[in-house]
């Protein structure tokens, strides 16, 4: 039976479109991938590269300074501010799954990803994701805890309690990551090796794979509800609790107080959730793979290069430790 085969100067082969049927020694495992990359166009790349470093660049430094500010100043070694250091140390390592290949590769205007590089890259950015998701949910649950049960809040959010939520939720990002790329391992053969994105995407190169899609979409859903529907459920319910603890509240001034040390936590789960809730509409809208992926760079470069600066600029107490951090460099 004849099998329609490309090939390329490497040791790569690929299919166009999925046979019914392959023979076990036609099998060839796929060496690397091909980006897309955001554009096409040569005199775009120059633009591309400075904004995408620059953007690297404003996320790291910011997401360092929260680290610094809360590991330098006593006053913020509570539960809230370990939460979010910790999730400034995940956006860190979220955004620099991604963008550091795309800028190379825009330096060195080569796509090429190995195969080993893909699923590398696909395990971090699982991981991160993962981890920022549950995250969000854990700082959820201590502004719960915070405002509803405000006597015994230091008593509940103890420093073993904190650290085996941040522990849970990274063992369980971890756990994600490595079952989907179990699954991925598993692919022997794929349609093409031209993915329409910056990055490996999970999604896309399961669309690509020549298998069982009722696999590949069980395990898709399963990640989503892990990293997606569960976090999300876990912060609306928390919120349900704090709105009806906050009404409760006799005094105007007294509401005030207490949902505004919600606001910066509510602004970027709006912010995280959002964006992504809008790349998935916007992929499944429009056919063309070149606009989610246009569409993805608001979530995994926008939005932790803005965490920072929700939280400085909606806190006193970061502004003021990060004053103090400041002034202690300057007179050094």
């Amino acid at each position: 039976m004849p099998i329609h085969l490309i090939h390329f100067s490497n040791p790569l082969f690929f299919f166009r479109r999925c046979p019914s049927y392959i023979e076990p020694q036609n099998l060839t495992r796929v060496s690397e991938f091909f980006l897309t990359g955001l554009s096409d166009d040569p005199e775009l790349q120059p633009l591309l590269f400075g904004l995408f470093l620059s953007m690297y660049l404003v996320t790291v430094l910011g997401n360092l300074l929260i680290i610094l500010a809360v590991c330098s100043d006593p006053h913020l070694h509570t539960p809230m501010y370990f939460f979010l250091s910790n999730l400034s140390l995940a956006d860190i390592g979220f955004t620099s799954t991604t963008i550091p290949k795309m800028i190379v590769d825009i330096q060195t205007q080569s796509t090429a990803i190995s195969y080993m590089g893909c699923l590398t890259q696909m395990s971090f950015f699982m991981l991160f994701g993962c981890l920022d998701s549950l995250l969000l949910a854990v700082m959820a649950y201590d502004r719960f805890v915070a405002i509803c049960h405000p006597l015994r809040y230091l008593v509940i959010m103890n420093p073993r309690l904190c650290g085996l939520l941040v522990l849970t939720s990274f063992f369980i990002g971890l756990l994600v990551s490595q079952m989907h790329n179990s699954v991925v391992l598993q692919l022997t053969y794929f349609k093409d090796v031209e993915i329409s994105h910056f990055f490996c995407d999970p999604s896309q190169l399961l669309n690509l794979a020549c298998s069982d899609t009722f696999t590949n979409n069980t395990v898709m859903y399963f990640v989503g509800a892990i990293s997606g529907f569960l976090p999300i459920s876990g912060i609306l319910f928390s919120y349900y609790k704090i709105v009806s603890s906050i009404l409760r509240i006799p005094s105007t001034g007294g509401q005030h107080k207490a949902f505004s040390t919600c606001g910066s936590h509510l602004s970027v789960v709006c912010l995280f959730y959002g964006t992504g809730l809008g790349v998935y509409l916007s992929s499944a809208v429009s056919r063309s793979p070149r606009k989610g992926a246009v569409a993805s760079v608001v979530y995994t470069v926008v939005t932790p290069m803005l965490n920072p600066f929700i939280y400085s600029l909606r806190n006193r107490d970061i502004k003021r430790a990060m004053w103090r951090l400041f002034s202690k460099t300057i007179w050094l």
